[in-house]
């Protein structure tokens, strides 16, 4: 589908809709369908592919297996097919256990991320419906309100004190206003005022919009595009990596040295080549994308089993390593259900008067749904038939403020009334006089009044707010400029009781490790009521204004010794959560609001709740079915479950695997033959393959789950140098007692050296699974019965029929015997290194 008119924003909305093949009616499903089948589904975000064909050709990218099967095709030509052959089956069925469990993985994430789609409200034939953000076509009407993201570049058609953060596309730091209009086509982006764009949301009021442009098309897409945008780096993502670029660089230089100490030794240069490229396919951890894939997928499954979503897979590392949680008060610590308590007058007496002005002010508010405004509505009904809403100047993050203008019903000359309701503070700051016992007196004479009920209102654990009125005249429109000269008339006093059981789930964290951090707007004696509730240990707490006068340096000092942060503004939240980070914490931040994006953005891993406005569960790397602490205890604990098992499969590939094919490598140099042929070597790894695909499904240990880990190179390193070594010495001792002992024959020795290198890689898997002794650590029922199964197919090959066609051969039991025993000592040897290898190493 071509894109829309190039200059939308100068076009009237009739025209644009007539360009577009629509109407303020919205398009008919059928049409929406058919341009959504001929242009596609726009996102900019790759999706989880599980396309068979793809995913199935993605498994034979890697440059060693394609060099490979290259090989085996010279081979199929200059020496016969049969090799050739058995090589490239082996090959193709280890690619289709890889296709297999990745596309299983694939379509179980694409499922999960389902639950959590964002979605969009549009106009279908007249009738409004939600439809997948990334299902929306040019010629959709768009219907907003506060809190949804924009998913295209829109034309507004009609809005109603709307305001869009626009500061992802153009930096602007503050809301912009938007209107219905015509522009000059010259007009500069951060301009466009009547014209709303993809990866923006919308702040308050609301508005409908017709869809100009989606995906690559927009303004957002195309930088996007020009920056190849993708989302940073997790520490997970880092160390697999690293640990990739690690066995590579020992890989290429052993292959390329064995190759080359093979040809100088003249023996065959295709036999050479064929060997080193099947070692190569031994030492590289071509199996390590499936294995993660895998692991995450089925951690993010067994999460999703703890109403836990994970939208982004490499986040799960994050989350179970994460040692600090910031999260608001409301709803994770509190029951999250507001109540209208009281409306009180400037004396602390109940009153009629303050409940009716707020209630005109939050029945006739427009901007986003919010509990405060529908505790007041829910609290008493009024009749408010005399009274018309004129105009409305919405709540912001900066004035913490609230107004309405409306018509009292009288004559025009008799005037307008505005009602502010918002943060005490901040309407204090706008009036100048209060009514008080019946009067009205100067703000100043009652304002340590005023602060003395705040203060015995915020010990008890309630949040106050203040609500001002001004008769303004017959005006029709109001701004920021009317909230002044305001009388004081009282409070409305709120409660949200601490949920029973929260104070035992902040235990629960810590003894997770994770210490919980409060961030929150209200006021610092209402937090303070929250945190002894909850029970945190010595709640020291900071608030905005002493943030806003520290230096970086003061608070990255400081800000690990403070459990809630109170009367902190949107913009400061981004800025605690730097300085922990700094502080070399894993940080991270529950927050479901408009103002909560950047820092979830922040944050090492964004945690949001289904029921979250659009913008925070977009930036979310995690999304919760239910806003409670106890799911997310639950979550983490599955989180560490799944990094565990990633690192078993990495503590595997740098030991037994490791070791074999280091020891391979080596015999070759002193062997008057290849101590393995290719098809043998690639039947080797594709046979301990196995055991390691079911890694996901093992237990895992109490200990690797009671504390945060990260990933740690050095440890791996470590890991890697101790049980390869090992691994090493009971196979040359292998090839000695072969050689030397039993004096077997080439198939004889090619055989032996398969069973005991299949057979020690398989076992010795139960050994450094866990740092535990063996038989006081149980493993996962898969696993235990693929090993198993698996040293018991490698101990029958040599007697199978196809024994021939791999050129193994017949085994005595004595041989059987002398490996069987090797293989014994190699386990007790292992287990006696890894007692003191984890005593010395820590973890």
């Amino acid at each position: 589908m071509s894109p829309g008119p190039s200059a939308f924003w100068s076009l009237p909305a009739e025209a644009l809709l007539q360009g577009l093949h629509t109407t303020a009616k919205g398009l008919t499903g059928e049409e929406a369908r058919r341009r959504l089948a001929q242009g596609g589904a726009f996102r900019l975000k790759a999706g989880t592919n599980t396309q068979a064909w793809p995913l199935l050709l993605a498994q034979f990218q890697s440059p060693i297996i394609l060099i490979l099967v290259f090989a085996a095709g010279l081979s199929f030509f200059l020496s016969g097919p049969a090799d050739a052959l058995i090589i490239l089956t082996i090959i193709f069925v280890s690619a289709l256990l890889g296709f297999w469990q990745e596309r299983g993985a694939a379509e179980a994430v694409r499922k999960l991320l389902a639950i959590v789609q964002i979605k969009a409200e549009v106009l279908r034939g007249e009738r409004s419906c939600e439809i997948p953000a990334e299902a929306i076509v040019p010629g959709d009407i768009l219907v907003l309100s506060a809190g949804g993201s924009i998913p295209g570049d829109c034309l507004i058609l009609e809005s109603r004190d709307l305001f869009v953060d626009e500061a992802a596309l153009t930096g602007e730091t503050y809301p912009v206003e938007k209107s219905v209009g015509v522009l000059a086509a010259e007009t500069p982006l951060a301009q466009r005022t009547n014209s709303l764009f993809m990866g923006t949301h919308v702040v308050s009021g609301s508005a409908t919009a017709a869809v100009v442009r989606t995906g690559t098309e927009t303004e957002f897409g195309k930088v996007s595009q020009r920056l190849k945008l993708r989302p940073p780096e997790t520490e997970f993502e880092r160390g697999v990596r690293r640990f990739g670029y690690l066995l590579l660089e020992v890989t290429l230089v052993l292959v390329i040295a064995i190759f080359a100490i093979n040809v100088y030794l003249a023996r065959p240069v295709l036999d050479s080549f064929l060997f080193s490229l099947a070692l190569a396919v031994g030492l590289t951890p071509q199996l390590l994308p499936a294995i993660i894939s895998i692991n995450l997928a089925h951690g993010a499954k067994q999460m999703a089993g703890q109403k836990v979503i994970v939208k982004r897979l490499a986040s799960i590392e994050n989350f179970g390593s994460m040692d600090v949680l910031c999260a608001d008060k409301t709803g994770t610590l509190t029951e999250g259900i507001v109540r209208l308590q009281a409306a009180l007058d400037v004396a602390g007496a109940a009153s009629e008067r303050v409940l009716f002005q707020a209630a005109l002010n939050a029945s006739f508010e427009t901007g986003f749904t919010n509990p405060i405004d529908e505790a007041i509505r829910a609290h008493r009904a009024f009749n408010l038939a005399g009274y018309r809403k004129l105009d409305e100047e919405p709540y912001d993050f900066v004035r913490k403020r609230l107004s309405i203008l409306v018509a009292t019903g009288g004559p025009p000359q008799a005037g307008h009334r505005l009602i502010t309701k918002g943060a005490l503070p901040n309407v204090l700051e706008v009036c100048t006089t209060a009514e008080a016992d019946g009067t009205l007196v100067a703000m100043d004479s009652v304002r340590e009044r005023i602060q003395q009920q705040l203060e015995r209102f915020g010990r008890e654990g309630f949040r106050t707010l203040g609500i001002a009125c001004r008769d303004v005249g017959p005006i029709t429109r109001i701004g920021k400029d009317h909230e002044a000269d305001m009388t004081f008339v009282g409070f409305l006093v709120f409660s949200d009781p601490p949920k029973a059981g929260a104070a035992a789930t902040v235990q629960s964290l810590k003894r997770l490790g994770v210490s919980l951090k409060i961030i929150t707007g209200d006021n610092r004696l209402v937090a303070a009521h929250v945190g002894q509730g909850v029970e945190l240990v010595d709640h020291r707490l900071l608030t905005g204004g002493e943030l806003r006068s520290m230096s970086d340096e003061a608070l990255s000092k400081r800000v690990n010794e403070v459990d809630v942060f109170a009367e902190i503004e949107p913009n400061q939240k981004e800025r605690i959560i730097r300085s922990l980070q700094q502080s070399g914490h894993v940080v991270g931040y529950l927050g479901d609001g408009i103002n909560d994006a950047s820092a979830l953005h922040a944050a090492d891993v964004g945690i949001s709740v289904d029921r979250a406005v659009d913008v925070a569960k977009e930036a979310a790397d995690i999304v919760l079915l239910e806003k409670d602490l106890g799911v997310l205890v639950q979550g983490v604990r599955e989180g560490r479950r799944t990094f565990a098992n990633t690192l078993k499969y990495v503590f595997m590939a740098t030991s037994a695997n490791f070791g074999n094919m280091f020891s391979m490598a080596g015999a070759s140099l002193f062997l008057s033959f290849l101590p393995l042929l290719p098809k043998q070597i690639l039947l080797t790894n594709f046979l301990t393959d196995i055991p390691e695909m079911t890694i996901a499904t093992d237990r895992v240990d109490d200990e690797l789950i009671d504390r945060p880990r990260r990933w740690d190179i050095a440890f791996i390193r470590k890991f890697m140098l101790t049980f390869g070594l090992i691994s090493s010495v009971f196979d040359y001792l292998t090839f000695g007692v072969l050689l030397l002992g039993l004096r077997a024959t080439t198939a004889q020795f090619r055989t032996g050296w398969f069973l005991e290198s299949v057979v020690s890689a398989s076992v010795i898997v139960l050994v450094i699974r866990s740092r535990r002794p063996l038989f006081q650590s149980k493993p996962g029922t898969y696993l235990l019965l693929a090993t198993v199964g698996i040293a018991a197919l490698t101990v029958l090959v040599p007697a199978l029929p196809i024994s021939g066609v791999f050129g193994f051969a017949p085994l005595p039991l004595s041989f059987l015997l002398v490996l069987g025993g090797i293989v014994l000592v190699y386990v007790l040897a292992a287990e006696a290194a890894k007692k003191v290898f984890y005593k010395r190493v820590s973890f």
